[in-house]
């Protein structure tokens, strides 16, 4: 199959993915677009609500499987564009709409990529793509879904902007909400039990709570709030405020354990945890993919960042053209080169890995 060929009709179906609209739980044209794809290469595939996947031509059940996987909604574009985000144009070297960064290059690559390999015989894995959907709101209807329908899992690549560098590890979350109680009164009358001013001292112990453990890829757990509701009108003093804690989880705490810890730790009446099922990611640094692709001069980095690797239970890397700083900014772009090496650099992962 010819490179050349398959980067230029890549680059096409990253603009009609631009210009279709996706937005995560409205992403059944886009679906439509990537099982366009699968018959006009002949590649048998199937669909699962918003989902599609396809297995390589020589799978082989006896074979651990590597999961190809990027997700085609997007986040709605903010009001600072100056220009039509569904409008797919490439100017010096950009192609600029919604979606094209996060995670549209990424996923033209890897569908270029799985169609390159799609024939190929004596691989160590069988390659699964799947182009999934609801990444974005970590929705029930996009790989979460899909996992039950697909074949197991061994190991994962999920397609990021990463400027094709390896993220071999990433940060999970949890958000918390937490409840300071205090007595309500009459603002004219003393109270010295005030939940706003009870709320001032939490404050303070959120900002300087640590834990120990430090990872060597994710650094430190942060924890951080973001959220403080109080109070109805200007003369009442509430009796309780609402905190949205939001929890960064390294690769060395559980989901779980760090819920144990403040609900042990924490100076409030109640915490309890949105979700725990949005868990850290890792990769082993002694895994052949990582090592095929040090060996291709790719760096290693820790990714803040949450992307559906939360949603696997498999060893999996991040990985992919673009950059992370341009997802869900105005005037989104990538560079039409990001997506053509992309594919030249994951098809040599691929051939260094599994051969």
């Amino acid at each position: 199959m010819q490179l050349k060929q398959l980067q230029k009709e890549a680059i096409d179906l990253l603009k009609k993915l631009i210009q279709t609209q996706s937005f995560s739980g409205e992403e059944d044209k886009t679906a439509d677009l990537l099982e366009n794809w699968f018959r006009e290469y002949q590649i048998p595939h199937q669909r699962f609500l918003n989902n599609v996947w396809a297995v390589n031509k020589n799978f082989d059940e006896s074979k651990p499987t590597l999961l190809l996987n990027s997700h085609h909604d997007t986040v709605k574009p903010n009001s600072a564009y100056s220009r039509d985000p569904f409008k797919a144009e490439i100017q010096d070297g950009k192609l600029f709409g919604l979606g094209s960064n996060d995670a549209g290059g990424c996923l033209v690559s890897l569908l270029a990529t799985f169609t390159y390999l799609y024939f190929e015989e004596n691989l160590t894995h069988n390659i699964l793509f799947a182009g999934t959907a609801e990444e974005e709101i970590n929705g029930k209807n996009g790989i979460a879904a899909l996992l039950s329908e697909i074949p197991k899992i061994d190991v994962a690549i999920v397609g990021e902007p990463t400027l094709m560098d390896l993220a071999v590890a990433e940060k999970g979350l949890v958000v918390f909400d937490a409840i300071v109680k205090g007595t309500p009164s009459h603002a004219a009358h003393p109270n010295t039990d005030s939940a706003i001013y009870k709320t001032a001292k939490v404050l303070q112990w959120f900002e300087s709570f640590k834990l120990e453990k430090i990872s060597k890829n994710l650094e430190e757990v942060k924890v951080t709030v973001t959220q403080i509701q109080a109070g109805s009108q200007h003369n009442v003093v509430p009796a309780r405020v609402h905190l949205v804690i939001d929890v960064r989880v390294n690769d060395l705490y559980s989901n779980e354990k760090i819920e144990s810890i403040l609900t042990e730790k924490a100076p409030v009446d109640e915490i309890s945890a949105r979700s725990l099922r949005l868990n850290s990611s890792s990769i082993p640094l002694d895994h052949e993919l990582v090592k095929a692709g040090t060996e291709l001069g790719m760096k290693t980095y820790g990714s803040p960042t949450l992307s559906d690797q939360a949603m696997l239970s498999c060893p999996s890397l991040k990985l992919g053209p673009g950059d992370s700083t341009r997802s869900h900014s105005a005037d989104e772009f990538i560079y039409v080169y990001e997506v053509e090496e992309g594919i030249e650099k994951y098809i040599k992962l691929l051939e260094r890995a599994l051969r």
